[in-house]
């Protein structure tokens, strides 16, 4: 079902949607099939409660079943030993297959997990088709070195792919997430194993058949959905499996790690959760440009990123002026119609994570916070997971709210008195994923990002990006980088060859 309407009302997208049945069976070796046990999950959508599909509930025998797939594809070499050029040809025209495929998977991504259709068409789409253009690009532009040896021996320094990939992505960016992986694991020649979250698992399955059809080779890029407990766990502890690059919570990154460990030790990339901080100083060169942003921050893609500028941390002279602009444009943010174009706001994931987000609204305010908009639940008549964005003041650091990662369009605001107050509040936390600052003075933004332990900081914006510049985190944000050429380090092994010449 491709679909090439670029304009679209909200009854068309509605017209559409019961129309759209998505499949729910696995990818395995280039064929769709059942879980080999033959048990399903429901899927319902975030936006009504309408059963989408069953899918396949892949376990230890499925993921068996997909390294094995993927391990004979990489010691066959039908992947990896392709010329460059060639990769290069076939991974491009999968990008343009995404985007001729555009509509339809930007109404499985927003049915699936109830981000507006306008967000899922003009960013997830493109962007995750950029991603793969971008390391189609690559492939024949990674060269190797030569060490500086004596004139004795001649030592070369090259890249080889590490075999059988495994990649566990989340629910909050089904489609871009997918392809940060998919783009630079394919590009150094890896087969690879991708578990979806069994919350968002459509558009990763409908990517290995646009991938199949590109020219890719069956077997070389396998979709098993599943439970975490159960596919997860299994493709992290495979002893057939050389790496594994995750994206979710620090809570299941740490597992990531120890199933790794337990097995073969395998390799691991984790990107995990995060609990940013946007300072804004006094001297912020447009309060009306750090307020959007701040908005944007924390209610774009309602507040399911790990990125998000959930912790507002404010100098006191221009606190009230701030938040109330902040407040003010909280209300372009009322929750919607997914499907209706003018939407901004749409609907958390599921049931668990609305009763999550509302327990976390409770307790900011059972803990002294003050509630300064929002702070409940929405458009109960559609059956959909919906809450109101808000925005807390008053905040203390040791706050749950200020602490945990709630993944919800939550704002926290912080006050302090100085940059050396900011910089202690910011890097109080077990996170570090991303952070800003906001400032006239070049000296004052210089010292402070230098201060900030995260792995992105921006100045006088925020949660700007490109796929040149690399993504991840310190502390308990997690290890290695997606995007840029970074990412070739987790999916690729470096090899001495050294050549006596003597």
């Amino acid at each position: 079902m491709i679909l090439e309407n670029p304009i679209l009302s909200v009854s068309d997208w509605h017209n559409r949607a019961r129309r759209l049945f998505p499949r729910g069976e696995a990818f395995i070796a280039g064929q769709r099939v059942p879980a080999r046990s033959g048990a399903t999950f429901a899927k319902y959508s975030p936006l009504d409660g309408r059963l989408l599909a069953q899918v396949a509930a892949c376990d230890q025998a499925d993921i068996d079943a997909a390294v094995a797939s993927a391990r004979l594809t990489f010691e066959s070499g039908v992947w990896k030993e392709q010329p460059p050029s060639r990769r290069k040809k076939i991974l491009q025209r999968f990008a343009e297959l995404i985007l001729s495929a555009r509509e339809e998977l930007a109404l499985l991504e927003t049915l699936d997990m109830g981000k507006p259709i306008t967000d899922s068409l003009k960013v997830d789409v493109p962007s995750a088709a950029h991603c793969i253009q971008w390391y189609a690009e690559a492939v024949d532009k990674i060269y190797g070195e030569v060490a500086p040896t004596g004139p004795s021996a001649l030592a070369t320094i090259t890249r080889e792919p590490v075999g059988v990939v495994g990649a566990i992505v989340p629910w909050n960016f089904p489609l871009i997430m997918a392809a940060w992986k998919i783009g630079p694991v394919l590009a150094a020649g890896n087969s690879l194993v991708l578990k979806p979250s069994e919350k968002s698992p459509f558009t990763a399955l409908r990517l290995a058949e646009l991938a199949m059809e590109a020219g890719i080779p069956a077997g070389v890029f396998n979709v098993v959905p599943g439970l975490g407990i159960t596919a997860g766990k299994a493709l992290a502890l495979s002893m057939d499996v050389d790496a594994i690059a995750f994206t979710g919570s620090t809570a299941t990154g740490k597992l990531v790690m120890q199933y790794a460990a337990q097995s073969n030790l395998k390799r691991v990339g984790l990107e995990c959760g995060g609990k940013s901080a946007n300072i804004v100083m006094a001297d912020c060169p447009d309060l009306d440009v750090a307020a959007h942003a701040a908005a944007s921050a924390i209610f774009f893609n309602q507040g399911e990123m790990c990125s998000a500028g959930s912790r507002l941390l404010v100098q006191e002279p221009i606190r009230e002026a701030l938040l109330k602009k902040v407040v003010a444009l909280a209300k372009d943010f009322s929750p919607g119609d997914p499907l209706d174009p003018v939407t901004r706001l749409g609907a958390v994931v599921d049931d668990a994570q609305l009763q999550c987000v509302l327990g976390y609204l409770r307790s900011g305010q059972d803990e002294g916070a003050r509630l300064l908009c929002g702070g409940e639940r929405a458009r109960q008549d559609s059956g959909g997971f919906f809450v109101t964005p808000t925005v807390f003041d008053s905040v203390t650091p040791n706050m749950r709210i200020a602490r945990e990662e709630i993944f919800g369009p939550v704002l926290s605001c912080i006050s302090f008195e100085s940059p050396e107050d900011a910089i202690k509040l910011a890097n109080d936390s077990i996170y570090g994923l991303a952070a800003a600052v906001w400032s006239r003075d070049i000296s004052t933004a210089h010292r402070v990002a230098r201060a900030l332990k995260a792995g992105t900081v921006y100045v006088n914006c925020y949660d700007a990006d490109d796929i040149t510049v690399p993504f991840g985190g310190y502390k308990q944000s997690g290890m290695g980088r997606d995007k840029s050429l970074h990412a070739f380090d987790k999916y690729t092994e470096i090899k001495t060859t050294w050549i006596n010449l003597g």
